[in-house]
């Protein structure tokens, strides 16, 4: 298994390695855009992905999350630590069955270094972004508003306020009972994803 890490390894940037391995980052959510941001880290080797959910896996979930026929019925978070572990074995991941609430952030993500929101419900996100500015407003928090539809590539972009970062077009709509089309999904989640990167990486250099 010490092989095997060490080749799982072997082409990630030396210099970048070390810093994800040392990073701890919570994803609020676990459906299509917080499996997807989840995949992306634990492909790239950050240390500890912390992630919470309340759901079950439906069958619909299937046409734009990280999940399987097989795992229909499941809860997403346990479902989601499985396929991890079978991508990357060499990460710690933290799994919790439970709604998020302004009683709980602090104990959940307290000690992350970047949030991620991937929640899908407006009341939720206001929720998120409010108790996490206002607990801890020198930790960075990603969301995403504006999923839905395709193509516009050029309207989608990272907006910035204070710790707050936004990725998404802003604008676009979910109609009712109409889920966000896979690909805009992949796009966004793996935007937050990648700013995750920038950021743990900046806060390093800055420190030291």
């Amino acid at each position: 298994m010490e092989e095997l890490e060490k080749q799982f390894f072997s082409k990630h940037d030396p210099k970048i390695l070390p810093v994800l391995r040392n990073s701890v980052v919570g994803i609020a959510g676990a459906g299509g855009l917080g499996s997807s941001v989840a995949v992306s880290l634990a492909r790239v080797g950050v240390g500890k992905l912390i992630i919470t959910d309340f759901d079950k896996i439906e069958p619909p979930d299937l046409n734009r999350q990280q999940y399987f026929v097989e795992q229909i019925g499941k809860l997403k978070v346990e479902a989601l630590l499985e396929n991890l572990k079978r991508i990357n074995p060499f990460s710690e991941y933290k799994i919790h069955n439970v709604k998020i609430g302004e009683n709980n952030i602090s104990e959940i993500f307290g000690k992350v270094d970047v949030l991620v929101e991937a929640f899908d419900e407006a009341g939720m996100k206001k929720m998120l972004i409010e108790s996490w500015i206002c607990r801890f407003p020198k930790k960075p928090i990603i969301v995403a508003s504006g999923l839905a539809g395709f193509g516009k590539n050029e309207k989608i972009h990272i907006r910035k306020i204070g710790s707050l970062y936004i990725c998404g077009d802003e604008e676009s709509e979910l109609k009712i009972g109409i889920s966000p089309m896979a690909p805009r999904v992949a796009v966004v989640a793996n935007m937050q994803a990648n700013l995750v990167l920038e950021l743990l990486l900046k806060e390093k250099n800055s420190n030291g």
